[in-house]
């Protein structure tokens, strides 16, 4: 086979696996001798010759038999005079497609979901300071805070913002070799690079990146030598002034399992909390997504209340709140009707019934005397004097917003109050919250006591 065929072939491949992995994998290889059915590549390294045999082999193979030459098998071979080095780096394609490889150069990362910008991440009070750290890293420049460290519960926004850094930083510096990955992918490269016996390769590669950004590092708990090679590559990196961020599920000295020197290594840095999402975050990333559908779903209308109830509805998962939205806006498209309160509570009645708080009206009166530090008696009782009116208003605005009672029935269990009482009670609750970051901060508390 001549170069010429192997050029050939070469534009071929470019076709069939995209111009990423033809830029990262195919590009770099070169055509050795083909021997007894075997056709033999050089590859710059081991590591890098297993990847492309697994990923690429038999495209690779198809290829040369549909040129006409008489190969079985395909075999990669590092030059006996090859520098054990991860090759030069390349610049990577941007494009605007669903899923792009986050791997820059030829070190093999993740994708990125082109949905997971900073543009379209919805910042509220329980992710700001998240959102802001990752804005500042995204950035480049001098590294600050490293390792950045994000944790929060599952569809709070962590794997958003990691894929927006990514994003960010390929825009801004493409030159940069930035490389996300799970955890999970982590270990299983370097389980299979012990099973290769080729672990100067994957060291050499995995520390010779600019950013390197681990998602859900818990999984990597009680697997020892994983954790050996994560914290020497910590080590390697940090010693070179290069960033690293990663993000959990909770804070680092809380997995269990992970040894203490990579606990306190992971808090060295920042180690930012992303909060349970509050009705005011809910809300607004509801309305966005109504943004979004709205080019899929021209001709759809959304009842007036219908977000309102289901950002206080379904509190504890970004992704299960998306979902229903999602559920609705098919289902009203297929039926043709409009979103109405009725329809919402018929088509996610399941997921209705999964999010019910099951809070209780005298549950939350017992919060609300205990965090203003007065009787219970007092709250439901007669007194109209401040110290006992705010916190009822309070109550009452918590039960409304919590509960599945109306009006007329959390009067009653208010001391037998009339609704209009509780109507005024929640609307002025709802005025003073926009004004009066002290009430919006005790709501806040409340409510998440409340919802634990």
């Amino acid at each position: 086979m001549t170069n010429q065929t192997w050029g050939q072939i070469r534009e071929n491949l470019l076709t069939t696996v995209g111009k990423n992995n033809y830029t990262n994998w195919i590009e770099p290889l070169e055509f050795s001798q083909l021997d007894g059915g075997v056709a033999t590549f050089l590859v710059p390294t081991n590591f890098m010759g297993n990847w492309v045999s697994r990923n690429f082999g038999d495209h690779i193979l198809h290829e040369l038999s549909k040129s006409g030459e008489k190969v079985t098998r395909v075999e990669f071979s590092v030059p006996d005079s090859a520098v054990m080095a991860a090759p030069k780096p390349r610049k990577a394609e941007v494009g605007n497609k669903a899923n792009s490889e986050a791997g820059v150069g030829d070190v093999p990362g993740a994708q990125l979901d082109s949905r997971f910008t900073f543009d379209s991440f919805v910042v509220g009070k329980p992710n700001e300071l998240a959102h802001a750290a990752a804005r500042r890293v995204a950035e480049g420049g001098a590294v600050t805070f490293n390792p950045l460290f994000l944790y929060g519960g599952v569809g709070l926004g962590k794997t958003h913002l990691m894929h927006a850094i990514a994003w960010e930083l390929r825009k801004r510096s493409p030159e940069l070799r930035v490389v996300y990955l799970s955890a999970e992918q982590f270990m299983y490269r370097f389980v299979q690079a012990l099973r290769d016996k080729d672990m100067i390769a994957f060291k050499q590669l995995f520390r010779s990146v600019d950013v390197l950004m681990i998602d859900d590092v818990q999984f990597i708990a009680g697997k020892d030598a994983t954790q050996e090679e994560f914290f020497h590559t910590f080590n390697a990196l940090v010693d070179q002034n290069k960033q690293i961020i990663v993000s959990s599920d909770r804070a680092p000295a809380e997995i269990d399992g992970i040894e203490d020197r990579i606990a306190s290594r992971l808090q060295s840095g920042l180690v930012v909390d992303l909060h349970p999402t509050n009705y005011e975050l809910r809300l607004g990333i509801l309305q966005q997504k109504v943004d979004q559908f709205s080019t899929q779903f021209p001709n759809l209308v959304i009842k007036e209340g219908v977000l309102e109830f289901l950002a206080h509805r379904i509190s504890t998962n970004v992704r299960v709140l998306e979902g229903a939205l999602m559920r609705l806006f098919a289902f009203g498209s297929l039926v043709g009707r409009e979103i109405t309160m009725e329809l919402t509570q018929d088509c996610l009645a399941d997921v209705l019934r999964a999010s019910d708080r099951k809070i209780t009206v005298e549950e939350i009166q017992r919060k609300v005397s205990d965090h203003f530090n007065i009787r219970l008696s007092d709250l439901i009782g007669p007194k109209r004097v401040r110290t006992f009116a705010r916190p009822r208003q309070i109550a009452m605005y918590l039960a409304k917003q919590l509960t599945a009672r109306s009006l007329p029935e959390i009067g009653r269990r208010f001391g037998g109050r009339d609704h209009t009482t509780v109507m005024h009670g929640v609307r002025r609750i709802e005025e003073l919250m926009q004004k009066d970051s002290q009430i919006a901060d005790d709501l806040e508390l409340l409510r998440r006591s409340l919802e634990a």
